[in-house]
């Protein structure tokens, strides 16, 4: 009987991909499949680039190719490696297959509410209708737990044994982790590198985040070892930036545009997002006082040729509405929510362009 491109893809449907965990025809990993006469060749894709990883899966398909379709079939097997993480479609990647868009919110420098526009992005996209996670990755600043109003709250595990993971806590439709759920509430987290970039690794790793339209990554500030590892592990899709419009903060956020869009790291800058642009008083709502410089992030963003993605006002409730746990952009029919929600429509816009 001949053999049939149908009946090579049925036999390698029962060869698992090791580190995916999924067949390798499920997962799209197979093409060029050709069948003539008694012999056989496909093209697959590896996970992992190891000549040995390649070597074990090549002999994994001969013999499912030989099992169903006899000992004496001819088979060539042609193994490469998949390309890097962020370049493949999410049901191909270790980690976080199940999360179709990750981004990363990060600034040069501390002080300018990188956290407060990370949770407003997060619970803004929740509010549309999106699966949403959040990593509080800030290892010794953690804030979302008093963002979202979850400071006393503990994350769950999700059955026993080797195979449990953790419950990540969610509120206003978000689901997230932050070490700061870890510690308590005087306790300071003082880790070397190793252990905090461990620490960041689990919560990606050993928590069970379901099926995500976005998870959203609140970087520390600055660029070091997080920063590093975060880019090396996890498949980021794109980097938010935030700086004030003051020239200290605005030299930071450029070291920060460069680090993202280094060769050896390329990840795609959204954009940048003006916050504390300027001050209008309650009693004089036509009022715009420049407190920390005039558009100081918008001419940097023109500068190095990326978005500006919003102007986000310094407005009292916004700082009100983090401290007790309810993020501005949930404040319907306000000046804060409409600037807000204008910078969520374009990362938005972005994010699908990247």
């Amino acid at each position: 009987m001949a053999i049939s491109n149908d009946d090579v893809m049925k036999a390698l449907a029962y060869v698992i991909e090791p580190e995916l965990k999924k067949d390798i025809v499920s997962l799209g990993l197979v093409s060029n499949v050709k069948a003539e006469g008694n012999t056989v060749s496909f093209h697959v894709k590896a996970s992992n680039p190891a000549m040995h990883y390649r070597k074990r899966l090549e002999e994994a398909c001969i013999h499912q190719v030989r099992r169903f379709l006899g000992e004496d079939v001819a088979v060539m097997a042609e193994v490469d490696a998949l390309p890097k993480s962020s370049e493949r479609p999410p049901e191909q990647r270790r980690v976080l297959p199940k999360v179709k868009k990750i981004i990363a919110v990060a600034s040069g420098k501390g002080g300018v509410g990188k956290s407060t526009i990370c949770a407003n992005l997060a619970a803004g996209l929740a509010k549309r209708g999106y699966k949403v996670g959040l990593v509080d990755a800030d290892i010794y600043g953690p804030s979302m737990p008093l963002m979202f109003d979850v400071f006393n709250e503990k994350p769950g595990v999700s059955g026993e044994g080797a195979n449990n993971k953790i419950m990540p806590v969610e509120n206003y439709g978000v689901k997230m982790l932050s070490i700061g759920f870890f510690a308590e509430a005087n306790q300071a987290i003082v880790w070397r590198g190793p252990m905090a970039s461990k620490a960041l690794s689990q919560m990606f790793t050993d928590v069970h985040w379901g099926e995500l339209d976005f998870m959203l990554i609140d970087l520390p500030p600055g660029t070091g070892d997080i920063h590093l590892q975060l880019v090396q592990q996890i498949p980021l899709d794109g980097v938010v930036i935030v700086s004030t419009p003051q020239p200290v903060a605005l030299a930071d956020a450029r070291k920060g545009v460069g680090m993202f869009q280094l060769e050896n790291i390329n990840i795609s800058v959204l954009g940048i997002v003006e916050n504390m642009a300027w001050f209008t008083p309650e009693e004089l709502p036509e009022n715009k006082y420049f407190i920390f410089g005039k558009e100081g992030a918008k001419s940097l963003a023109e500068e190095l040729n990326v978005n500006l993605l919003g102007q986000i006002p310094i407005v009292q409730s916004i700082r009100e509405a983090g401290d007790v746990g309810r993020p501005a952009v949930l404040q319907e029919g306000t000046p804060q929510a409409e600037a807000l929600n204008e910078l969520i429509s374009n990362v938005l816009i972005q994010i699908d362009n990247s």
